[in-house]
């Protein structure tokens, strides 16, 4: 039997980090118009493995997509220490949140598609947050 008080298990350590990004959905029978048009939202943790993404969908439609991997969310983000965006494809584990007046959503994002060396750069910047200073 697990306990309500029961410490959640992640696979990676997730810190605090409120940075803005810029994404697109990505979607086999989107029309070219869509995938290139960009929202931007921001991201208040990230892990390893993922982050957690608050920013606008443009179609409430498209969640169960989402859920089921029909579609998928590119994103460019930019660690405060680093030069160059990293560069993630991403798919969506949950969504909560839903603000309907303006289309804003929470998404709980897993790492789907990501070079070694931009993993590596996330991986760094969470070890030096978590050093003291």
């Amino acid at each position: 039997m697990t306990s309500a008080f029961e410490q959640e298990r992640r696979e990676f350590v997730r810190v605090k980090l409120e940075i803005p990004i810029r994404y697109k959905f990505i979607a086999s029978y989107m029309k070219d118009e869509l995938i290139e048009k960009s929202y931007e939202g921001f991201t208040s943790n990230i892990s390893g493995a993922g982050l957690l993404l608050k920013g606008p969908i443009p179609d409430f439609d498209w969640i169960p997509d989402l859920l089921l991997e029909k579609m998928v969310i590119g994103i460019n983000m930019l660690l405060p220490i680093e030069v160059d965006p990293i560069k993630i494809l991403v798919r969506v584990a949950w969504v909560e949140a839903l603000e309907e007046k303006t289309r804003y959503c929470t998404m709980g994002l897993k790492f789907k598609e990501i070079t070694r060396e931009d993993q590596d750069k996330i991986f760094k910047y969470i070890i030096r947050s978590q050093m003291p200073s």
